[in-house]
């Protein structure tokens, strides 16, 4: 019989893996029933890691250091193991041990989404088809928890340009899993990144109160999702009440949440919407996000906002950061030099109205930008930014080449077609 520790670690393991509900609920049960419960102690930690922030990562390494590997068994050895390479940004070599263990615990829910996650964190999400698809079949329809396996394999698919198998397995992991945030985001994944946002928002709209609670720990990047359908289809007005309805009333001082009214306002900017005192508003949150921050998404969006609200201190202090994690020996060291600190300084020209720079800042980067991480559909930003530089700048070969590439997958997009007329003007 399942002892209450476990069975509150199986309900910690289940919330954290659907993004629904809260896990340290549970984790503090399990606790509470068995204190010595080391896999719920290892959980947790995982939970102040991923969040990339730096107090929560200054307790997980606390949290690391009071456990004793040789008392752990083969599992807990493993996470431990990478717990400790990813608390010291150490993400790729932290996947590697994950994936290793993967292959002998291919049931691990809560292995594959940190690695997962942790993929994300470095812009290979498309890594997640090969994983999942060493690991299901060893699964059984029958096991619990094998629709959030299938969402993983479907949200990596996604990411790797299989849209067409991961929409089929991601609808099928929506229905075994309703309230599951990864099948529901890989869906919208592949009708964003196909051009098809009016069954993106009729996806949206027929599964709202699937995804829209305070259960669903991610639904503030599905609201983002569904601006960015509205957007595609010119109605920018609809995007911005999102913004200030609901993404902006429950905004955390979370890096992750923090990068989705980022990159929103700075879209909807572009399109020529007002931004008024929403960039001042938005940045106290980032602000007490600035110390500790070791993420190049996170921080060339916090730039970002930080160079939209005029604030160049706060701005440098970011740029500075990214320049001193560059010039380390670290495994991030080439994310910020190649990518972050270019991409920074080339947001800075962009704000500045120095087209011309800007451009030449972005050009040659676009071929890395994969290394900031994030999904293709979030570092989109990049490339439409890089885009209107070459039409501001008057590189209308330019502006035109890139113009062609996005026509090429969306040719019915209000985006392109509003970038097309700008070359046109």
């Amino acid at each position: 019989m399942m002892s209450n520790a476990d069975a509150n670690l199986k309900d910690a393991v289940r919330a954290f893996t659907l993004n629904y509900g809260d896990p340290s609920v549970y984790l503090d049960r399990a606790l509470e029933h068995d204190p010595r419960n080391r896999m719920a102690i290892l959980l947790k930690t995982w939970i102040l890691v991923l969040s990339n922030d730096g107090v929560s990562l200054a307790k997980a390494s606390k949290s690391i250091a009071d456990l004793k590997m040789e008392q752990l068994n083969y599992r807990e050895n493993a996470h431990l193991s990478a717990l400790q390479l990813a608390a010291n940004n150490q993400w790729p070599s932290a996947v590697s041990v994950l994936d290793r263990h993967l292959m002998e615990d291919p049931h691990d829910l809560a292995g594959h989404q940190c690695a997962l996650r942790l993929d994300g964190y470095q812009g290979r999400f498309h890594r997640e088809a090969a994983r999942a698809a060493r690991a299901l079949p060893f699964w059984s329809k029958n096991d619990p928890g094998y629709g959030i396996m299938l969402s993983f394999y479907g949200f990596g698919l996604e990411e790797l340009g299989d849209f067409s198998r991961a929409e089929d397995v991601s609808r099928e992991a929506a229905e075994l899993e309703p309230y599951g945030y990864w099948p529901h985001h890989a869906v919208s994944h592949v009708l964003e990144m196909t051009g098809r946002p009016r069954e993106g928002l009729h996806w949206m709209d027929s599964r709202e109160l699937l995804w829209n609670e305070d259960k669903c720990n991610n639904r503030v990047h599905i609201w983002w999702h569904k601006a960015l359908f509205f957007i595609e289809l010119g109605k920018i007005e609809e995007a911005l009440l999102i913004y200030d309805t609901q993404i902006l009333p429950v905004m955390r001082p979370v890096a992750t949440q923090l990068c989705n009214p980022t990159a929103l306002l700075w879209r909807l900017e572009m399109l020529g919407v007002e931004a008024g005192n929403r960039w001042q508003d938005l940045l106290p949150y980032w602000q007490k996000q600035l110390a500790g921050m070791s993420s190049p998404f996170n921080e060339i969006h916090a730039a970002m906002a930080a160079l939209r609200a005029e604030d160049y201190s706060a701005y440098y202090t970011i740029l500075d950061n990214m320049k001193k994690k560059a010039g380390t020996s670290g495994e991030l060291a080439p994310a910020y030099s190649e990518v972050a600190v270019p991409v920074a300084k080339a947001m800075n020209k962009f704000v500045n109205e120095d087209y011309r720079q800007a451009l030449d800042g972005l050009l040659p980067v676009q071929g890395s930008l994969w290394r900031m991480g994030g999904s293709i559909a979030q570092r989109d930003l990049i490339e439409w930014t890089l885009l209107e530089a070459a039409i501001r700048a008057g590189e209308e070969k330019i502006a035109q080449s890139l113009v062609n590439e996005r026509l090429s997958s969306r040719p019915d997009s209000h985006v392109n077609a509003r970038f097309l007329g700008g070359i046109e003007a």
